[in-house]
């Protein structure tokens, strides 16, 4: 994984002032007393890791953090689409390929676009709030927030790696420059 971070890290901070650009020209780009942020998740920093490590994550996954108004399903990242072609669908969370899948006892990664109904307010987490995943087999697992990271440098990848027990890590963004950093919380069972 290391030998394609430098590649990468340049790749993406040129995907993401392609995204910048297109969002201002369409007037994607609101102003307001919070940092902006971008059409796509910023998910031109999404860190890599092997597509082979985990298998995608099955449809019928949700997320929901309660006190945060956060109700969304859970689809498969597509790398390609979030960072290549700037095509992040709306609505919806993701799970970046190659993380492990909620339950699996290791590292799950989760993104979402920084807007309002996403992941916006993840700025507004706290330690303790508790995040639900549901699962397609009616299993509905109880994380807890452990720790909040605004300004996650987006070179930093080594939050998407395995962890040797079960974790959730949400990412957002926080405005819309290439080098804005990552927002990141992390949640463990709870």
């Amino acid at each position: 994984m290391s030998r394609f971070v430098p590649a990468l890290s340049a790749l993406l901070f040129v995907l993401a002032a392609v995204l910048i650009a297109g969002a201002a020209l369409r007037g994607d780009l609101v102003a307001s007393s919070r940092p902006f942020t971008t059409p796509a998740v910023a998910a031109t920093t999404l860190p890599r890791v092997s597509d082979a490590a985990f298998p995608p994550i099955p449809p019928g996954y949700r997320i929901q953090i309660p006190r945060l108004g956060v109700d969304l399903p859970i689809l498969e990242g597509d790398i390609e689409r979030d960072t290549v072609q700037l095509r992040t669908p709306e609505n919806l969370a993701f799970h970046l390929p190659g993380t492990g899948i909620p339950g699996s006892g290791t590292n799950s990664y989760i993104y979402a676009h920084a807007r309002q109904g996403t992941f916006l307010s993840l700025w507004n987490a706290r330690v303790g709030d508790e995040v639900w995943i549901s699962a397609p087999d009616g299993r509905a697992m109880r994380y807890v927030v452990t720790e909040i990271h605004p300004r996650v440098p987006p070179d930093e990848v080594q939050w998407a790696a395995p962890t040797p027990s079960d974790r959730l890590t949400l990412q957002t963004s926080t405005g819309p420059n290439p080098g804005d950093p990552r927002f990141v919380v992390i949640a463990q069972p709870g």
